[in-house]
């Protein structure tokens, strides 16, 4: 998908609403929509072979939720559990997945004309998965495809449960 299919479809409806959180100095936003609970983290049961940022699973009401650390996924200098410490879970589809953030921000809604496309540049999160740049005042939003960056094949998560 090109950046003006990404931004078109971010601006097909007037406003959007996103669920910000924080990891190391970034503010990142995913689509409430896709956001079934927030929990306080608490240490998963490790899986063996895992990638280093799938700290490992959790039972939550049944279901076997796969833990992934974006902290350590996104390089982040420091991935520290305190109190602020937070899972975000998340309904993708048919697929449960939670991603611990250092904390969570607030719930925002963001007009179509405050979004940008991100510049092109080389990191660690593919640029596929970055739908674009969202501001709101003196805040910069980076706001991520969460769907299309938990799906991807680095992440080890595909075939988990589809």
């Amino acid at each position: 998908m090109g950046v003006m299919e990404k931004l078109d479809e971010l601006t097909s409806s007037d406003a959007r609403e996103y669920l910000t959180f924080r990891l190391d100095q970034e503010e990142y936003g995913i689509d409430i929509l896709k956001v079934q609970e927030i929990r306080g983290y608490e240490p998963p049961t490790r899986v063996a072979n895992a990638p280093n940022f799938i700290k490992g699973v959790v039972n939550l009401r049944g279901t076997i939720v796969p833990i992934v650390d974006m902290r350590l996924k996104f390089s982040c200098s420091k991935a520290e559990y305190n109190s602020f410490t937070v899972v975000i879970i998340l309904n993708l589809r048919n697929r449960i997945v939670g991603i611990v953030v250092d904390s969570v921000s607030d719930v925002m809604e963001l007009p179509a004309e405050s979004l940008k496309s991100a510049p092109d540049i080389d990191s660690v999160i593919d640029s596929a998965a970055v739908l674009g740049l969202g501001s709101l005042g003196d805040r910069m939003l980076i706001l991520l495809d969460i769907e299309r960056l938990m799906s991807a094949p680095d992440m080890g998560l595909v075939g988990a449960s589809d």
